[in-house]
């Protein structure tokens, strides 16, 4: 019998149990150790509860937007005076309760398919031990809840622990009218008033989304826009769309400071004013989990905001020390982190690795309407950093957005001025993460505008205005050029 590789994953988010997954089908002795329950942030306190909360949000924004105009009557008992009145309401507890039901099950099913796979799950807290030894293993100490440990031997150790929510020194969360973004799930009544500071994705998702729901929202953002990280034209879109739906969006407004005032919380703001609501979710970005692993004096080395340094195949600065995920600050996306988990398993055990691309990510913004983006940006284009030609084409003159009620929204096409290669694109639009696909396939098989317009599109879809934009886009070489 050969030697088994034998691998340590510390974390069990994305980035871990997607690596889990990989060095187990090489043949591999994989061990995960875990504190929270496989899924990690992801699955557990973030992304999938978030999309659930939001896909009621989503039902109720399309009710509210859409059936009088697509000739809907919806009887009730409200009076002729009052007909703008809200028809249909939410059961907050009701939908948070399915909303972790369905978090934990995503997690079950993970657990099952590692475990599955033939790897072992070890519950507790992992950390480096020491330096590289001679033999190029290293050590891993696991704390049990207990406070008991076990000391694993790796040849090679993946780091995965994720982030946790930032916080203001002057605006800790309480759980119950202070909240950061994973206690929002154990409120049984919709917020009166909720205020949102931080306009980044995270904060503009959950702020459309209890709009939707029927909380009053303000939305504190220290910057000049909603979404500052995001295409301009289509954080300009929702911001309209956010104050049209009666949010109130105060830009260039930075919060100090969040305190109880009785049943009510006061926000006050670095130029003195003073906001009140009936709850304050804090959405100020999030920290990385990299404290009390060890990592220094296993020489790893760590970037000035705590994110762990990583290459292109995941490695860090100490042999046999791998990362992934939130934790290298690469780029929070789940998808990210699982590419990242895998490459970092086909490079050590030998397979077949392509450096990470990030030129290639397709990326989600989760409001309504959603924001999809793909490769480079109309900031790149703005920078110098690419030369490209831009068509943006309004989702208004679209058949099938005029047949469903969908007013805002655009398809944009970025490409090379001479090849007609795609090289990004931004979708705003319902379901844009859905519509984002076939430009991502564009941008990561290096497909030209010409193939995109030639392609048959189902009449009437929305995705015919991806074609559209790509006919747009498409000029006629010049003999200079052929």
């Amino acid at each position: 019998m050969g030697y088994v590789t034998r691998i340590v994953i510390i974390g069990g988010g994305p980035g871990g149990y997607e690596a889990a997954l990989v060095a187990a089908q090489l043949g591999a002795e994989v061990t995960v150790v875990d504190c929270d329950g496989l899924g990690g942030a992801s699955v557990l306190t973030d992304c999938v509860p978030s999309k659930t909360l939001i896909a009621t949000a989503e039902v109720m924004t399309t009710f509210d937007s859409s059936y009088e105009e697509l000739g809907i009557i919806v009887a009730d008992d409200t009076p002729p005076l009052e007909r703008a009145a809200r028809v249909v309401g939410v059961d907050l507890g009701k939908v948070n309760r399915r909303v972790k039901r369905l978090a934990l099950a995503q997690s079950h099913d993970i657990t099952a398919s590692v475990t599955r796979a033939g790897a072992r799950v070890l519950r507790g807290r992992g950390r480096l031990d020491g330096m590289q030894a001679l033999d190029g293993s290293r050590k891993v100490v696991v704390t049990a809840a207990d406070g008991t440990e076990e000391t694993l031997t790796a040849d090679a150790v993946l780091i995965a622990t994720g982030g946790h929510p930032r916080e203001l020194p002057d605006a800790q969360p309480d759980g119950e009218r202070i909240l950061n973004w994973t206690q929002v799930y154990d409120l049984d009544e919709l917020p009166e008033e909720l205020i949102v500071v931080g306009s980044g994705v995270t904060g503009a998702e959950f702020a459309g989304a209890y709009q939707a729901l029927g909380s009053k929202v303000t939305l504190v953002s220290s910057r000049d826009r909603v979404l500052p990280g995001e295409d301009p034209d289509a954080a300009a879109v929702l911001e309209d769309v956010f104050r049209r739906r009666g949010m109130n969006v105060m830009a260039r407004s930075r919060a100090q400071s969040a305190k109880r005032v009785g049943d009510q919380v006061e926000v006050t703001l670095a130029d003195g004013r003073v906001i009140a609501g009936s709850h304050c979710l804090m959405a100020v970005g999030a920290i990385p989990n990299s404290a009390g692993l060890g990592l220094e004096d296993a020489g790893v080395k760590l970037r000035d905001s705590g994110h762990i340094w990583t290459d292109k195949v995941s490695r860090t600065t100490a042999p046999g020390v791998y990362a992934a995920g939130d934790v290298t600050g690469v780029f929070a996306l789940a998808s990210v982190a699982a590419m990242q988990g895998r490459i970092a398993m086909y490079h050590f055990l030998g397979d077949a690795v392509a450096p990470l691309n990030l030129k290639t990510v397709s990326s989600n913004v989760f409001t309504d309407p959603e924001i999809a983006t793909v490769g480079y940006t109309q900031a790149d284009v703005d920078a110098g950093k690419i030369d490209a030609k831009v068509v943006k084409l309004p989702l208004l003159r679209n058949p099938r957005a005029k047949m469903q009620g969908i007013r805002d929204g655009f398809v944009k096409i970025f490409c090379r001025p001479g090849t007609g290669i795609v090289v990004g694109g931004v979708v705003v639009a319902p379901r844009a993460s859905e519509l984002i696909h076939p430009i991502s396939i564009a941008v990561d098989n290096n497909l030209t505008v010409e193939q995109i317009a030639n392609a048959f599109t189902v009449y009437p879809s929305l995705s015919g205005s991806i074609a559209e934009v790509a006919r747009q886009l498409h000029t006629r070489k010049t003999s200079a050029e052929a």
